[in-house]
């Protein structure tokens, strides 16, 4: 897609391949239920703290009766599905088809593969009403900062971000506040949406209230 322009029917032939995988993304996640996405590195194995941190906040997920997502991968992915699934509750995946193959974990109950990582994205924000985010590399970072800056321009509505591992993240939130908030790129209030933790329990009552307040807004 980066060449640059290519021929006319090369691009429509694009434009409909993207078309058809939105159209595959909505059709297969219409029914899921309201989710909770959880991003993380591929690169942490059962055992890590991490891994068995992100266990514990899909299972914690499922306990309010909420769908777990993820990318559907090994890793933190994996952790996260993990938890929900053992925990009796309903576990998505939303696969990236890669050079490298990735492999849907096996604890999804459904999963979705996507080409296109833009279209991914969209499907993991589109369906959550809350977004946990676990260590990870660029894709990581990437899926947190697109999720912050929706909800800072409001092109989506103002769900928690929950940010886990105090030590993997504070480096980051010590250079938003000195840099980004120092020199006024940002508004400090734009932090307002993030939590930083490391206790599960704290992320899923967090998860909770925000279901709350959109139970209620939706009766009102």
């Amino acid at each position: 897609m980066l060449l640059g322009p290519r021929s006319r029917r090369e691009e429509l032939w694009r434009t409909l391949r993207i078309a058809c995988e939105f159209i595959k993304g909505f059709r297969r996640l219409h029914f899921v239920g309201p989710c909770v996405t959880v991003f993380g590195s591929a690169r942490f194995s059962a055992g890590d703290p991490d891994y068995e941190r992100a266990r514990q906040v899909g299972a914690g997920i499922a306990r309010i009766g909420l769908t777990t997502m993820t990318g559907g991968g090994p890793g933190i992915m994996e952790g996260a599905n993990r938890g929900a699934h053992e925990a009796g509750g309903r576990s998505v995946g939303c696969n990236i088809v890669l050079p490298k193959e990735q492999e849907p974990n096996p604890y999804l109950d459904r999963f979705v593969d996507f080409n296109y990582f833009f279209v991914r994205k969209v499907m993991m924000v589109k369906y959550s009403l809350a977004f946990v985010v676990m260590p990870g590399g660029f894709g990581t970072l990437d899926e947190l900062f697109e999720t912050a800056v929706l909800i800072q321009t409001a092109k989506i509505e103002r769900f928690p971000v929950i940010i886990m591992g105090r030590k993997f993240w504070e480096p980051m939130d010590e250079f938003i506040n000195q840099s980004l908030i120092g020199y006024e790129t940002i508004k400090p209030e734009a932090m307002d949406i993030v939590t930083l933790t490391d206790d599960p329990e704290e992320a899923v009552t967090l998860i909770a209230e925000a279901q709350a307040m959109r139970n209620g807004n939706a009766k009102a």
